[in-house]
């Protein structure tokens, strides 16, 4: 598991380990922020949403723990989820938009 923590030895080398947790927990989020929207946001009412994102905020910082001190690979591992549902969420937009072309108007 030694080879899977880039983000990790370099956010280490940069900044020390004064801030380490709270690095890691914002690019968490972001990430966690950027794989919701990207694959599982629906619309709902505003409290709905906010709690959800608060939900996301409490899950994101026990995963910050798995991150942190147990040195899992977390953070890669979000950034290939968000690449694969922009992959996706691209290939949807782009057959959406053939199929509409190639209907008929009625």
């Amino acid at each position: 598991m030694e080879n899977f923590r880039l983000v990790f030895d370099f956010v280490l080398e940069w900044n020390g380990t004064d801030n380490i947790f709270w690095i890691f927990y914002v690019l968490n989020l972001i990430l966690s922020i950027i794989a919701y929207e990207l694959g599982f946001a629906k619309k709902l009412p505003v409290l709905k949403t906010v709690i959800v994102y608060i939900l996301l905020l409490i899950g994101v910082y026990i995963l910050t723990i798995f991150s942190t001190v147990m040195r899992m690979p977390s953070v890669e591992s979000l950034i290939v989820i968000n690449l694969v549902l922009a992959i996706y969420r691209t290939r949807l937009h782009f057959q959406r938009k053939s199929n509409k072309e190639n209907m008929p108007n009625a």
